[in-house]
């Protein structure tokens, strides 16, 4: 991928999840925008959201269906020759980290084996 592009990823990623805070309201969940994936021509760009505390399914619907909204918010803000037409994914990346750090602690819990050097009773 080339730096431009991932110029272009970083800047939209940034200004997409600032529209994503302070225009919309999440009722207790955490929205965040994890990344944004742009095709070479700029034309469109896979926004992947991270969702905790809340269900997945009406985030992504409601940001899907304003995501025209969203792209001229964007396009007023980032200087582009066009703004890419955005469509909103699921990251489940963050719910798998809790899920492991979960499993972790249980694992901690677990009694151990003792060492070979001990002596035994």
């Amino acid at each position: 991928m080339s730096q431009r592009i991932d110029r272009v990823n970083e800047l939209l990623k940034r200004e997409i999840g600032t529209v994503v805070q302070k225009d919309y309201e999440w009722h207790g969940a955490l929205v965040t925008v994890n990344a944004v994936e742009t095709t070479q021509d700029i034309k469109e760009a896979k926004v992947w959201i991270g969702v905790l505390g809340g269900r997945v399914e009406p985030v992504l619907e409601k940001l899907n269906r304003d995501h025209g909204a969203i792209q001229k918010k964007i396009s007023k803000r980032v200087v582009l020759k066009s703004t890419p037409i955005l469509s909103f994914r699921h990251d489940g990346s963050a719910e798998r980290g809790v899920e492991i750090v979960n499993l972790l602690d249980e694992v901690a819990k677990l009694p151990t084996a003792k060492d070979a050097d001990e002596p035994q009773d």
